[in-house]
């Protein structure tokens, strides 16, 4: 793993039995990463959305006699990097870079591909799939859904959300599916916590790709897969989810035996009918 800021506080919290409130301040402290080591834990917990005693518990669960020690110990990390020079000169570069370093540490997760590989099994065989994205995550699901139609036999978008959303799930059981993959990204609706909870409730296993390992839906996950995202500019930007996302279906098309002479059934058709112009 690198030293980027990210990536240090993912490794900080690996390995502790976090409360939901606790995995609400990691969640916010890996989105505010290179921000934290400056934070007075009042700010923390003004950003993070809970009270001062509980970031106070929350350093003292990782380890640290109280979050000053945190803290000191976030800044003698800082410290010890080396300082970057000809750094990017204005937003829209610092954006650029900061998806490249969300990248580049989607890239070190995925030097064990284990968890995707077994995610695109599970996919594979739920028949039909699921797929749920709403709100700023509805594109990364839509994405999805659009090229595993090419090789899946039944693949059901889940992009609106409504009384109606329960009913769809509840549907794609009856159906025969055993799996749900749900694209969550910040902010986190409320909605799609419930809906994952009622799609665990009616016997699906709940596959998630979330910007954190600490996201509000990760207590409702069966298999969670974290690729962060961008927070520089006014909307966050997502191309770590993105490419997650074509990673699965990678990984699902390997367990999809009839994958290839259904793209090219697909090539032939769309030759027929014209349908590109290249």
């Amino acid at each position: 793993m690198s030293d980027r800021p990210a990536t240090r506080l993912q490794q900080l919290f690996e390995g502790h039995r976090l409360t939901p409130t606790q995995r609400r301040i990691a969640h916010c402290m890996v989105r505010r990463a290179a921000d934290v080591p400056f934070l007075s834990s009042v700010e923390l917990a003004e950003l993070a959305g809970v009270s001062q005693p509980s970031v106070t518990r929350f350093a003292v669960a990782l380890g640290f006699d109280g979050y000053p020690a945190l803290r000191k110990h976030l800044r003698d990390l800082e410290a010890a990097e080396p300082a970057a020079t000809g750094g990017p000169d204005n937003t829209f570069q610092q954006a650029v870079e900061a998806e490249i370093e969300n990248l580049r540490y989607l890239a070190d997760l995925l030097a064990d591909p284990g968890a995707v590989q077994r995610a695109g099994e599970l996919l594979a065989g739920s028949r039909p799939l699921p797929v749920l994205g709403l709100r700023a995550a509805a594109a990364q699901a839509h994405g999805f859904a659009y090229f595993a139609a090419k090789v899946h036999p039944d693949v059901r978008l889940l992009d609106e959300g409504g009384t109606m959303l329960g009913d769809r799930i509840d549907s794609a059981v009856r159906a025969g599916a055993s799996v749900l993959l749900c694209f969550a990204l910040p902010r986190h609706p409320r909605e799609v916590v419930e809906a994952l909870e009622h799609a665990r409730g009616a016997g699906l296993t709940v596959v998630t790709v979330a910007d954190s390992a600490f996201a509000p839906v990760a207590r409702v996950s069966d298999l969670l897969l974290p690729a962060a995202v961008g927070t520089g500019l006014a909307f966050d930007t997502a191309c770590a989810p993105m490419l997650l996302g074509r990673a699965l279906l990678e990984a699902m098309c390997d367990h999809l035996p009839e994958a290839q002479s259904r793209l090219e059934a697909f090539d032939a058709t769309a030759a027929e009918r014209g349908l590109f112009v290249e």
